[in-house]
């Protein structure tokens, strides 16, 4: 297709969307009501529908006393009725497709509800959105006369009970329109592989020939296959493989440990980066402008969001509001309502806003604490059970700990470095790391993933602390006592790195 033809076509549905965005730009608060509205008349007849009456609810004020909020293990029971095959409980049309994640207290893995109209309305929307701000941005652009090179997961669909599960990536691939196909590469064949070592050389083979002009995937996980094609080529840097590069859509975690390498291995001031903010649950915000470090909340994917401030959070004083109430610099969890039948439901995240007109934020963190530097979205309950069948295999007695990520450096692959003060040590600490490293990949498949051939991340590292370094370390912050607590995850090296110092005095 001749390049201006691609290019008037684009100019056309971009003018299209930005009248749509223009409506809940101008009104936002107006559109997120109405959309509520819709899920509730959509939904009236479900049995959860019918158990809080939709039907008769007619303002926010009704629908926030009403239905409950609600964590994943509260959803669970009816979300397994529904993958095994029940159908009208949360939404009224059958429920393919379940998106597996981690991240949950009780369970190795969850499963998120996608529907038809969240996979049209939510997720494929969100990239069509993503190429019409980019090209507004960027009216040079070139984007189209290549292709785009996407990393997603790399587990196959299972199916079981006329439903479907598997990482989210593979679902949207798997169901993905022609036109996002067509100008995209690998192939779904290559894409949609369950071997990540296997698959790492496959794409490197496909992609190498192809004029690749966008990247989008995972920083952590597309950094790996980013070194591997400069290893293949033996090449320095991106732009002698692929001159045309003009941009990397990114999320899933922190961009900002990243960056360096990025840029050492894309050197080219007017290479662009752009962010997305998605999840399982949903896609929730884009990054609107060049340069920035904000996301522009999108209210019309069919989700309905509600606020909890951070400072009420958990405590007898939790208040929840829409979003016409929230403020600028405060940090909030987020609940929210989906076109796939997710009611009230808290996804733990925190963001915090930037603006209200129109509506920005920046991703602040988890409602708890873990490390997600590496996709392998890893909470206390997974470090907490993993330590304590090692303890027992080995004999030995665990005082306190924390976590901190080894960040990568160039091709060397991250890692997580544990400092553990033991009561009773193991008699050998190289088995033990190796037991608590097949614990944690047990306990937690988006580690398990990461680990797998040491693909992103290598083996945990363990320091093992002096008798009373923690006890020391809050006694010098004059935190002994009460309720504070050893910070047990940090995505950051600050507290691990103030023990580390602590531990070599006496």
């Amino acid at each position: 297709m001749p390049i201006p033809l691609v290019n008037s076509i684009a100019s056309w549905f971009l003018k299209k969307r930005f009248h749509q965005m223009e409506l809940f730009l101008k009104y936002p608060n107006e559109v997120q009501h109405e959309l509520l509205h819709n899920l509730l008349e959509v939904a009236k007849n479900t049995e959860v529908g019918k158990a809080y009456d939709f039907a008769s609810i007619t303002s926010y004020e009704t629908f926030k006393e009403r239905v409950p909020i609600k964590t994943y293990e509260e959803y669970e029971p009816l979300i397994e009725r529904s993958r095994s095959g029940e159908h009208n409980i949360f939404w009224p049309r059958p429920i393919k497709w379940f998106a597996k994640s981690s991240g949950t207290t009780s369970a190795k893995s969850k499963f998120i509800p996608v529907s038809q109209e969240s996979l049209e309305d939510c997720h494929y929307a969100a990239g069509k959105d993503l190429l019409c701000m980019y090209l507004n941005n960027n009216e040079n652009s070139m984007l189209f006369t290549g292709k785009s090179l996407r990393l997603g997961g790399s587990k196959k669909l299972n199916k079981q009970n006329g439903t479907s599960y598997g990482d989210l990536s593979a679902i949207i691939i798997d169901n993905m329109p022609l036109w996002a196909e067509f100008s995209s590469t690998p192939s779904n064949e290559v894409s949609l592989m369950n071997d990540w070592k296997i698959k790492m050389e496959a794409i490197v083979q496909e992609t190498i020939q192809e004029n690749v002009t966008s990247l989008a995937g995972v920083p952590s996980w597309m950094l790996v296959l980013l070194n591997k094609v400069l290893e293949t080529q033996q090449q320095e840097n991106l732009l002698e493989i692929w001159k045309n590069l003009e941009v990397y859509f990114h999320g899933g975690v922190s961009f900002d440990p990243y960056r360096d390498q990025y840029q050492k291995i894309l050197p080219r001031d007017s290479f662009k980066y752009y962010e997305i903010y998605n999840a399982s649950e949903g896609f929730f915000a884009i990054q609107d402008r060049n340069y920035s470090s904000e996301l522009l909340l999108m209210l019309d994917y069919g989700i309905f969001y509600e606020f909890i401030p951070m400072d009420t959070y958990g405590t007898d004083q939790q208040i929840i509001i829409p979003l016409s109430e929230v403020e600028i610099g405060k940090n909030y969890a987020i609940v929210i309502t989906t076109n796939a039948g997710l009611w009230r439901y808290q996804i733990g995240d925190t963001v915090r806003f930037t603006s209200i007109t129109p509506y920005r934020i920046k991703i602040s963190g988890r409602t708890k604490h873990h490390i997600n530097v590496f996709g392998e979205e890893l909470i206390i309950e997974n470090t907490e059970k993993a330590l304590s069948l090692t303890s027992k295999v080995t004999a030995s007695e665990v005082v306190d700990y924390t976590v901190a990520p080894i960040f990568m450096k160039g091709k060397e692959k991250g890692a997580h470095e544990w400092i553990i003060e033991f009561k009773t040590p193991p008699k050998d600490i190289s088995e033990f790391a190796a037991i608590l490293d097949q614990n944690l990949q047990q306990v937690n498949s988006d580690y398990e993933a990461k680990r797998y051939n040491n693909t992103t991340l290598n083996i945990l590292q363990i320091r093992t602390a002096r008798k009373n370094l923690f006890h020391d370390w809050l006694q010098k912050k004059d935190k002994l006592g009460g309720q504070h607590k050893i910070p047990r995850l940090s995505n950051k090296r600050t507290y691990i790195e103030e023990l580390l110092e602590l531990n070599t005095r006496q």
